[in-house]
């Protein structure tokens, strides 16, 4: 179910909004799927900002392991 609200836009945000709703089909259209992707965009952020964090904090490990593996390559 959809809620009906209200925001206040700046007159060159509504006229881009204007623009992009004449293909999307209507304002709501483009607001909802500008908002959908935004909210994707940030999990994607937080998600990549935890995947940093643990692989620098396993860093020396990981480090110590890749140059354990290239012990085993066979020069060619």
């Amino acid at each position: 179910m959809k809620v009906k609200t209200s925001i206040t836009l700046s007159p060159d945000v509504i006229l881009e909004l204007d623009n992009l709703a004449e293909t999307a089909g209507n304002r709501s259209a483009v607001v909802e799927t500008a908002l959908r992707a935004y909210f994707a965009a940030r999990k994607r952020e937080h998600r990549d900002r935890e995947d940093l964090a643990l692989i620098n904090a396993n860093a020396d490990d990981l480090n110590h392991e890749a140059l354990d593996v290239l012990g085993y390559q066979v020069e060619l």
